[in-house]
């Protein structure tokens, strides 16, 4: 009988398998179906919904009752999946629609232009770029409070990411860190800050000055985290989380071997397009800021925007919509995920035990000892934040019975408003539950578990943060 060189044997003894994360759609799945589980165990709950501010739906605090249980059953949880893609159906008509348009711009030729131009300008200070872009994209959150335009701010830098020796890690970690950043802590933006106080009673924007220190730590250890990891995967690309993807490669093999060839130029037609690609962008810039635009008017806006800038730029009909095509197929997972996401809310309202969590979590945070409430606080708003990743949503249904709440256990309505800000924000680039974050990875070519070993570290440091900002709040008895 032959027998194996010592020296094979000991390498197959010591080869142990290394643990991979499932595939997203596995783990959101079986969220759906621990969802499905407990409608069978949980007590069904509900409050009575009233009128809100701005004419939004919120609960009456002192109105839960339990009611009869109507546990999901097999035909519900079948229908988990395609519920959720219909309640997320903005989310995923919003992806499939920048995909397509942001791949007819590619096809014009103007985004490699503008990237090579780019590219060359800053090419021994490319680093620099990351803070500056950074900081423009968290302020603008802050003010305004729109996480989702990261998924309008990845497929502008992703190319000029990729051609500055970064990844699309890098690209997507610009935008989503960064609109976290300054959503989360909230300075003026009324989407959380806002809402929160207005449902607390308390004065709009008051405190005002703790919220912007926090915006500066938070943003400061966000642009530090990502340009450590840029520099490192510029000096040694192998160390990429996107090393050996033969869709990164081939982002390289585009935007990176254009730059080392001569310099692009415009033609006459090309150079129109990119005047009313602009244009377009200030329209939207205006729809956002100005008449309340969010996903479908942005999707509409983008449609035409593709066919209008790719006939501008010569491109045939067919090629457009070729074009369209591709840029579809390209985000399908993404935008799939987002509507998948959506089903684990979708079984627990159906199973009415969503209200029943709020209701425990309010119990629980109201058991702890004074001095870990606010952070107790915290905690709750960061676990509802995975079944509820919608700022205002998570406002309307957690601060109702959290506001009052702190008035019984000696924290201030100032500090539980920050603590459902900082609750609120810092999940949504952490769960899969979180549509827009979702689909802004597919946008960027970033499978969800890569995201979550680049980006964990990160979320442990800013949760860090948050509890030695509401413990201050918490000593000081903090109210604005």
């Amino acid at each position: 009988m032959s027998q194996q060189p010592a020296s094979a044997t000991s390498a197959q003894g010591t080869k142990k398998p290394s643990f991979q994360i499932p595939h997203i759609y596995v783990i959101l799945f079986l969220f759906i179906a621990i969802a499905a589980v407990a409608t069978h165990f949980v007590p069904a709950g509900q409050y009575e919904r009233i009128p809100g501010p701005n004419g939004r739906t919120t609960i009456d605090a002192d109105s839960f009752q339990f009611v009869d249980s109507t546990p999901v059953g097999l035909v519900d949880f079948m229908l988990a999946i395609p519920n959720g893609l219909m309640s997320a159906g903005q989310v995923v008509f919003f992806t499939f629609m920048i995909g397509g348009m942001f791949m007819v711009l590619r096809r014009t030729g103007i985004i490699e232009i503008g990237v090579d131009k780019l590219s060359r300008q800053f090419a021994n200070r490319s680093l620099l770029m990351i803070p500056v872009l950074m900081t423009v994209f968290a302020v603008v959150a802050t003010i305004i409070g729109t996480q989702e335009l990261a998924l309008v701010y990845v497929p502008v830098i992703l190319p000029l990411m990729i051609a500055l020796r970064f990844d699309s890690v890098t690209a997507a970690a610009v935008a989503l860190c960064a609109t976290t950043a300054g959503f989360t802590t909230g300075i003026l933006n009324p989407i959380n800050t806002g809402l929160g106080q207005q449902l607390s009673n308390l004065p709009l924007y008051s405190g005002f000055g703790l919220r912007a220190m926090a915006f500066v730590v938070v943003l400061g250890a966000g642009v530090f985290f990502v340009m450590r990891y840029a520099r490192k995967v510029r000096e040694n690309p192998a160390l990429s989380l996107m090393a050996g993807d033969e869709t990164e490669a081939e982002k390289r093999s585009l935007y990176q071997h254009a730059t080392d060839e001569g310099a692009l130029v415009a033609n006459g037609r090309q150079k129109l397009a990119a005047i009313a690609t602009f244009a377009f962008f200030g329209l939207l810039v205006y729809g956002v800021l100005r008449q309340g635009w969010f996903m479908m008017e942005m999707a509409g806006l983008f449609i035409v925007m593709g066919i209008v800038v790719g006939l501008i730029a010569g491109l045939t009909t067919e090629s457009i919509c070729e074009a369209f095509n591709k840029g579809f197929r390209d985000v399908l997972v993404g935008a799939m995920i987002a509507g998948i996401a959506r089903g684990v809310a979708v079984v627990l309202e159906d199973g009415q035990i969503m209200d029943t969590l709020v209701y425990g979590l309010g119990n629980l945070v109201g058991e702890l000892p004074t001095l870990m409430s606010a952070i107790g606080m915290y905690f709750a708003q960061l676990g509802f934040n995975f079944v509820v990743p919608s700022g205002s949503g998570q406002a309307l249904v957690t601060m109702p019975i959290m506001a009052p709440l702190s008035d019984l256990i000696g924290v201030t309505r100032q500090t539980a408003v920050l603590a459902y800000q900082l609750g609120d924000g810092m999940g949504n680039i952490l769960y899969p539950t979180s549509g827009y974050f979702m689909a802004t990875l597919a946008i960027a070519g970033v499978p969800w578990q890569k995201w979550v070993k680049f980006f964990f570290p990160l979320f442990c440091v800013w949760v860090l943060i948050a509890l030695v900002f509401l413990a201050f709040a918490q000593a000081t008895q903090w109210v604005g």
